[in-house]
């Protein structure tokens, strides 16, 4: 790993050397690659439909969504027409796929065999990334912000009447979205701003802003429910920091931050094995681990390839996909990583 302290506290003490010992050292195994013919260029952000055993992967190099079915490691579909889809959504509820695409400044919703345009809704340029409130049927997009024409803002969508309900104004374009249901909160970062603002799901409004000291061009983020932290992957310079996301006083307060890899554009937390993993553009993933005090450390550097920045990590299946751009007359590809430390699934 890199030069720095190998463990930082979260907490107040060191968790027990028996829960250290515990925890695997392995890191995730490349157990698949799919090919993706004829798709070229760089991916942006994934989605899964876990009844239907496939993936979804915003091609943006290639203009398209990609529809991959996991059972064959086939292309099922290729959605064209688009410009440059940058977030994707998956609610299963209604069978609907919702790609933000930044440059047609717009969201869409996609239904059907084989998946066919149902609807869409004017958004500012760079619609980016989203995240949904299963439980009260919202979709938060986050756009805007290249002029003052285009402010920054995260727009609030019902998806049961596919009606924009709100669009609440931040400082400058929203990177990643992440969800606390429990909490009701959604966590945006705000990159060129240095912050995470902070939404109150349910009224919804823009509740806090958490600024970031130790790093800035803060772009993807995850929120782990069980030690109650928010980690933060910033750019400038590779850091990643972990926020103390509990409410009441001292929320937002960096408790702790690491080196990481150049170009950070994915961040995930495994909950099973208490990971965070950092995807970064250099071509590799960070791992680290948390333990029960809230401490972390780095856990190793698992190689991909030069530009690989963007993946999703499924819990449920333990996996971890990630896109690889098709450069030099080569295709893109998928490849598939296992997180488990038991059979294979």
């Amino acid at each position: 790993m890199r030069n720095s302290p190998a463990l930082l506290l979260l907490g107040v003490c060191l968790a027990a050397p028996s829960f250290v010992a515990a925890q695997s050292t392995t890191l995730p195994a490349l157990i698949q690659t799919i090919p993706l013919p004829g798709a070229t260029g760089k991916f942006d952000h994934f989605a899964v439909d876990l009844a239907g055993k496939r993936l979804f992967a915003a091609a943006t190099g290639n203009h398209s969504v990609e529809v991959i079915d996991l059972a064959t490691g086939k292309v099922q579909q290729s959605i064209s027409g688009l410009g440059k889809p940058h977030g994707l959504a998956w609610v299963a509820s209604t069978g609907s796929l919702y790609v933000a695409d930044g440059s047609l400044a717009e969201l869409r919703v996609y239904k059907g065999t084989p998946f066919t345009l149902a609807g869409s809704i004017k958004l500012s340029d760079d619609a980016d990334d989203m995240v949904y409130d299963e439980a009260a049927h919202l979709l938060f997009v986050g756009h805007g912000g290249s002029d003052a024409t285009n402010p920054a803002k995260v727009a609030v969508i019902d998806t049961e009447h596919f009606i924009l309900t709100a669009n609440l104004p931040v400082a400058t374009h929203p990177e990643a979205l992440e969800i606390d249901p429990q909490g009701k909160r959604i966590f945006a970062n705000i990159a060129d701003a240095g912050e995470v603002a902070v939404i109150d799901s349910t009224t919804p409004t823009v509740a806090a802003h958490w600024k970031l000291t130790k790093a800035s061009d803060n772009v993807p983020l995850a929120y782990d429910s069980e030690h109650d932290l928010l980690f933060v992957a910033c750019r400038t310079p590779g850091t990643l920091i972990a926020l103390d996301a509990k409410s009441g006083a001292g929320s937002g307060k960096e408790l702790a931050s690491l080196p990481t890899a150049s170009g950070a554009d994915d961040l995930f937390y495994d909950t099973v094995l208490r990971r965070v993993y950092v995807i970064n553009g250099a071509g590799e993933v960070d791992a680290y681990q948390v333990n029960e005090s809230r401490a972390i450390h780095e856990l190793g550097v698992l190689p991909t390839a030069p530009g690989a920045k963007t993946a999703l990590f499924v819990q449920s299946l333990a996996r971890l996909f990630v896109g690889i751009p098709g450069v030099n007359g080569k295709p893109a590809e998928i490849r598939v990583y296992s997180t488990s430390t038991g059979p294979a699934q």
